[in-house]
This record gives C-alpha cells, sequence and structure tokens, in this order.
C-alpha cells in the first residue's frame, strides 16, 4: 500500500487493515528497520521511488551514524575565533551539534535548524541571510541572502550535496538553494564537501561548486574506492569516516 500510493498514515492503514494504531506502528518500525520504508509524523513513505527532495525531517534520519560521524570530523576542523559557513542539509545540523564548545566563533547559516541549534551558545554569534522560506530544507532562500554572503568573510564553507561527481562538482535539486550555496562557495576561503556515501557518482539539476573549488571532502567509509581514489588523483584531500 505504502509502495503504490508513495505514502500512506497509521490511521488509513489502521482502517484498512482491521488492526489498531499501535500494531500499525510497531509493523512500520519494524519495515523501516528493514529499510522498507521511512516513517514520518503519523505514517511512513516509500523509499522505493525516486524522489527529487525529501523533507528535512526524513532526511535528518537518514544514514544518521554516518552524518553523525562526519559532522564530528568536521567540527574538528573549526577552530574557536573562525567566521565559517554551513548550508541547510541535514549533515550541516551534525556540524552543528559538535560545535557547541567553540568561543567566539561566528556562523552564517541559511538553515534554519542549523540556527535554531546554536542560537542558545552564548560563544557562538549566527547570521542569517534574509529570504523566502523553504518547507523542504527549513532553509532561507533568495537574493537577498546570496547579496549578503558576497559581503562576508568566510574562512571555511561546509555544504552538503544532493549528488558528486569529478565531472559536475557539487550539485543539488533546487536552483534556488544551488544559488546561496554557490554564494557560500564564492564567498568562503576554503571549501569542505560534507555528503555520505549515497552522494557519490549522482548528478542533480544544479551545481553550485565545481570540483577545482573543493579543497576538503568528508565522507563515510562505504564510499566508492574508485571514485575516492579519482577525486584525490585530482589533488581533493578526502577523509573518510567509520563506526570501527
Amino acid at each position: 500500500m505504502i509502495e503504490e500510493n508513495a505514502r500512506a498514515s497509521v490511521i488509513d492503514l489502521s482502517k484498512r487493515l482491521s488492526v489498531s494504531e499501535v500494531t500499525i506502528r510497531k509493523d512500520l518500525a519494524v519495515l523501516e528497520g528493514e529499510g522498507s520504508v521511512l516513517r514520518t509524523h503519523g505514517g511512513a513513505i516509500s523509499v522505493g521511488r525516486s524522489r527529487a527532495e525529501l523533507a528535512f525531517e526524513v532526511r535528518a534520519r537518514l544514514h544518521t551514524t554516518e552524518k553523525s560521524l562526519i559532522g564530528a570530523e568536521a567540527a574538528r576542523l573549526v577552530e574557536d575565533g573562525d567566521s565559517i559557513a554551513l548550508d541547510a542539509s541535514s549533515t550541516a545540523l551534525q556540524i552543528a551539534r559538535h560545535l557547541k564548545a567553540r568561543r567566539e566563533l561566528t556562523v552564517v547559516t541559511n538553515g534554519i535548524r542549523v540556527a535554531t541549534e546554536l542560537a542558545a551558545q552564548p560563544s557562538i554569534t549566527v547570521l542569517m541571510p534574509g529570504g523566502a522560506v523553504r518547507w523542504e530544507a527549513f532553509s532561507l532562500v533568495g537574493k537577498w541572502g546570496t547579496m549578503m554572503l558576497r559581503q562576508l568573510n568566510i574562512q571555511k564553507a561546509f555544504v552538503g550535496a544532493v549528488g558528486f561527481t569529478l565531472e559536475e562538482g557539487l550539485t543539488d535539486v533546487n536552483a534556488e538553494e544551488a544559488e546561496l550555496k554557490r554564494a557560500m562557495v564564492v564567498t568562503a576561503k576554503d571549501v569542505i564537501g560534507v555528503f555520505d556515501h549515497t552522494k557519490w557518482n549522482r548528478v542533480a539539476m544544479a551545481t553550485f561548486c565545481p570540483t577545482n573549488q573543493l579543497r576538503l571532502v568528508i565522507s563515510d567509509d562505504r564510499a566508492p574506492v574508485d571514485s575516492v581514489k579519482a577525486a584525490r588523483d585530482l589533488g581533493i584531500d578526502v577523509r573518510l569516516v567509520g563506526s570501527k
């Protein structure tokens, strides 16, 4: 039923299958553990369909172990007193969670969840560009944001991606999101790509960072070996993190 309709609610499944909502929730938990579905608030969605963009709450639950490890490794590159940029990706949120001990840190982000995560830290200044709210990514996008970013001095920009290839660089499915990330890339002294193994050898609609502008890529140890070697051969520092 979920695969046919792309999504289903707990209430609808309970009625159609004549079982309790508690039973449905338990079954969905089992199916999610098997990788067959993704649970959402009040139901579940199919993982078998090609989706241009998943809502943030769903993306944040994908590959959480890998993203947390990537976030911790990226945070080690941030020093007290730095000015950094974080995009609105779920991996950037993991970086933010590892930055709370930093002092005199300035974080520029268009991610509402990222800003909320750091807002209570007295030693961290959070700057957000203006723009329209995109609910899919809980982000702010638009020309106001790109204009602001281009006036700043940013030491390091940490950017996630929907896809990465050596030919197309870092890509995103949304043109407005890509435009704002492009402004981060142009402004930053160093650009660090942060994405898990599923983003390698994928191409989305808009390139926001050509390969030659990447200083470093942080990914997990399930990244394709041949692609990692090819990136390193081009002079890109690739760091792979793992649970071992």
